[in-house]
């Protein structure tokens, strides 16, 4: 008798042996288990952070962090799809920026510019992520270099658009998403509806299987009759333009734009999905999980930035706390330390 299952959500095989014996109750996912723990260490930092002062752990910081974080959730949702099936987008932080630029220049304050103008710019944006996925899939071009090269041809091209200063207005309409309300901001709810819509087409529908199948393996993913090329294309292409959706956000939120507006969504995108559970190499991982990262690193950072503490020290704790959140949630690391210090304690 086999002692492998399917997960249930991710269709991928688990491994069953050492079960007998074992309570049958509800068990959480192991991915969603990793999402709570790093909600919950959020919220420690958070309700830590308010000896040191009344600002502090206060409603309205919550409420900032979850609004800072929901825009490298957007990125990150396209980026954890491409890492899930073993792939990398390193032009996300262009991306980022030609939306905002376009929308800038494109939509302005006009209604009925903002009809048109956000689909054309999502299409541009997620056409240019399709062409990554055509470099990869049909010319072998390695993700790391493809994306690489068209980040870099993506800023020279926004430059020359721009003549080097952005000119536009920031859409009114995409600025009230950011206004207070009594309940909070309406950006929230959006947030919430990404991370939904993100985790429900990973692990309930046959696309986010699919994807989950190419990542784990390639070749027995093209053997079964999946469409390889097609998946890793359109794959690419969400990225694009969940990168372009968050420059147009962006725009709303700061009521302007600059040329370098994405270089600060690279690493945190890519930092966000992998301290959220997803295997670098692909074939595990959910966006929950990449969402949680977000709001982690958000929370560290703005807690370290208010302490005034300097750049060099604030990078140091951020790449330390990064690494930790690593081996206390990553299981292949888990198991590796099991494996190895009972041995270095023999020696």
């Amino acid at each position: 008798m086999s002692q492998e299952t399917l997960d249930n959500k991710s269709g991928r095989p688990v491994d069953t042996r050492g079960d007998a014996g074992k309570s049958k109750g509800f068990r959480l996912d192991r991915d969603v288990r990793n999402a709570i723990v790093l909600f919950g260490v959020s919220i420690v930092l958070i309700a830590a952070s308010r000896v040191l002062g009344p600002g502090f752990g206060s409603l309205a910081q919550i409420e900032a962090i979850l609004l800072i974080s929901s825009f490298v959730m957007v990125v990150a949702f396209g980026q954890q799809m491409v890492i899930l099936i073993g792939g990398l987008d390193l032009s996300v932080a262009s991306m980022v920026t030609l939306g905002g630029v376009l929308t800038f220049s494109w939509i302005g304050n006009s209604g009925t510019a903002l009809i048109w103008g956000m689909p054309a710019v999502l299409l541009l944006t997620g056409a240019i992520g399709a062409c990554s996925g055509i470099g990869i899939s049909l010319l072998g071009v390695p993700p790391f270099i493809m994306t690489l090269a068209m980040g870099i041809i993506l800023y020279g091209a926004t430059l020359g658009f721009t003549q080097g200063t952005p000119s536009g207005a920031a859409s009114p309409y995409l600025s009230s998403l950011f206004a207070h309300t009594a309940v909070g901001v309406p950006m929230l709810y959006l947030m919430f509806l990404v991370v939904l819509g993100g985790w429900f087409l990973q692990v309930r529908t046959s696309f986010g299987r699919k994807l989950y199948a190419l990542g784990t393996n390639p070749i027995a993913a093209y053997v079964a009759g999946l469409p390889v090329r097609r998946l890793t294309i359109l794959t690419y292409a969400i990225s694009g333009a969940s990168a372009g959706l968050a420059g147009m956000l962006l725009v709303g939120y700061v009521t302007g734009v600059t040329l370098t507006m994405g270089q600060s969504y690279l690493l945190p995108s890519v930092a966000a999905v992998v301290i959220g559970g997803t295997s670098i190499v692909g074939g595990r991982g959910i966006y929950l999980g990449a969402a949680a990262g977000a709001i982690l690193l958000t929370t560290l950072s703005t807690i370290v930035s208010s302490l005034g503490i300097a750049e060099g020290w604030r990078t140091i704790i951020y790449g330390a706390v990064i690494f930790v959140a690593l081996v206390l949630l990553r299981d292949d690391l888990r198991v590796l330390l099991k494996r190895n210090l009972p041995d270095a304690g023999k020696k």
